[in-house]
């Protein structure tokens, strides 16, 4: 930390106490809780997610959760603007914005200038475009991209007519190229954050894992995925999150109920190593022991929150 927070992310793989540490610090700094975890805007997918219970909120407020249907899509460019209002929300109301969960992209969006290539994207260009590739054919089109953009040019076959379109839509959009529309992003802070990390011995973490996906099936989650599956939720974003698809193939017939879970339990382990892979090579993370007993953490945390932004103040008063 080299600067006064105004909003604190905490990140780190599944099971590693993001969800109890975010309520301990929001008692703490006066603040309020926004979800990092894709799959929790769902409503009904809750067991499965580890979503909070309205008791482990402790009369802290918490945003984001359950504001999609399990049909709707979602999406990081979606999220990242509804989070950065709800941000200069509760900032307006004098509370602390503390952004907690293990989805490092959607983290990233929201605290750096990471630019999405949904935003050079205009249905008008898109449409005039490929009314263009059908009366001229793709050869026309693609010479104008290799004049205009050869670095995306040399990536895309020509008769790849989607990429060929999107390549082209961005420039027109944009006046950027694919590659310097993206060039850079992630980098620039949009706000003075702190990244608190909570890391632990990977076999405990996988300790931790088995035992919370054996909880998980002991408070119902096969009958959770069994009700998405009678409301004929299929093939959509939601029921593609850890827990789901492998019960979905259990209720298919293509695997036993145990079969399943084990694999559920392995599914949960990569994705914790991805999750630690992301954050450690995407984001200046300050790592804390999240073996440390919560209310030492809790303290700890939030006496070096206070006391920086504190000193920062003083510091700049005196001048």
């Amino acid at each position: 930390m080299n600067q006064p927070s105004e909003v604190i992310a905490i990140a780190g793989p599944t099971a590693s106490g993001k969800t109890a540490l975010a309520v301990g610090l929001a008692h703490c700094l006066n603040g309020e809780v926004i979800n990092g975890d894709a799959m929790q805007v769902y409503r009904g997918l809750d067991i499965g997610t580890a979503k909070i219970t309205k008791d482990e909120m402790e009369g802290i407020p918490h945003h984001l959760f359950d504001i999609k249907s399990p049909s709707e899509s979602f999406s990081a460019a979606e999220y990242q603007q509804i989070v950065r209002d709800k941000i200069s929300e509760i900032q307006s109301r004098g509370k602390f914005p503390i952004l907690a969960g293990g989805t490092g992209l959607y983290m990233q969006s929201v605290l750096f200038d990471y630019r999405f290539t949904e935003a050079a994207a205009d249905l008008e260009v898109r449409s005039r475009l490929e009314s263009e590739l059908e009366a001229s054919g793709a050869s026309v089109l693609y010479e104008r991209l290799l004049q205009q953009d050869p670095v995306s040019a040399e990536k895309i076959h020509p008769n790849n007519h989607r990429r060929l379109v999107r390549a082209l839509e961005i420039l027109e959009v944009s006046g950027e190229t694919k590659a310097n529309h993206e060039a850079d992003q992630g980098a620039t802070p949009m706000y003075r954050s702190s990244i608190i990390g909570l890391e632990l011995p990977r076999e405990l973490l996988y300790e931790r894992i088995d035992r919370r996906v054996d909880l998980m099936m002991e408070k119902g989650l096969l009958n959770e995925v069994q009700g998405l599956w009678e409301q004929n939720i299929r093939d959509v974003q939601s029921v593609q999150a850890i827990g789901y698809k492998e019960l979905y193939q259990a209720i298919d017939g293509n695997l036993s109920v145990d079969e399943a879970v084990d694999l559920i339990k392995k599914n949960t382990r990569h994705y914790a190593k991805r999750q630690m892979t992301y954050f450690r090579n995407k984001l200046e993370v300050n790592w804390y022991d999240a073996t440390t007993e919560k209310t030492l953490l809790v303290e700890k945390i939030c006496d070096e929150v206070k006391g920086f932004n504190l000193h920062i103040a003083n510091t700049k008063s005196r001048h």
